[in-house]
């Protein structure tokens, strides 16, 4: 038999056995989970303010389900750099907002049930890449920020198969449809 010891992180014979990297795969796993439910969030709560007008990112005169634009103000006056005249054309367009409040919702839903993770890794992907594009130069950096760190850590979930760890990856996995087109998981 094997145990790990704590100082070497390998194994040694032992009445114990343990197979090496058993708690740090357990962890991984764990905080992937955790960053899929944390970015799960981020996106579920950026479509809850944007349709209710709960004051933190949107005021409430600004709501959604009130006739307010969820793409109109950042796209209308906060876009800047190369892509400003594509992002103002389509600031405010019924389609854009549909498409926006849709993709908000859908990609959080999917992060936080741990299902379809990586459609919505893809999806909040070109989501995130294309808010980046709508601000450059990003303000604080000559072209890194969080829209990029938040789309590597999606691909990186997708990846990982995150979803089967607090959430109902696995089960979503053993569905006919998506044993049929892996590319659903």
């Amino acid at each position: 038999m094997e145990t790990m010891t704590a100082t070497t992180g390998r194994t040694t014979a032992g009445p114990a056995a343990v197979p090496a990297g058993t708690t740090r795969e357990r962890a991984v796993r764990y905080l992937h989970a955790g960053l899929r439910l944390a970015l799960g969030w981020v996106f579920l709560w950026a479509f809850l303010d944007k349709l209710f007008g709960l004051g933190l990112a949107t005021e409430g005169k600004d709501a959604w389900i009130d006739g307010g634009s969820p793409t109109k103000g950042f796209l209308a006056f906060g876009a800047t750099g190369p892509f400003e005249g594509f992002y103002g054309g389509i600031a405010g367009a019924a389609w854009a907002d549909w498409l926006f409040m849709l993709g908000l919702a859908a990609i959080g839903t999917a992060l936080v049930l741990g299902i379809g993770v990586r459609i919505a890794a893809v999806t909040g992907g070109l989501l995130l890449v294309m808010m980046w594009t709508a601000v450059l130069p990003p303000e604080n950096n000559p072209f890194m920020d969080d829209h990029l760190i938040y789309a590597a850590v999606l691909a990186l979930l997708a990846l990982v198969n995150a979803g089967d760890t607090l959430g109902l990856g696995r089960v979503w996995a053993a569905l006919p449809v998506v044993r049929r087109f892996p590319w659903l998981r």
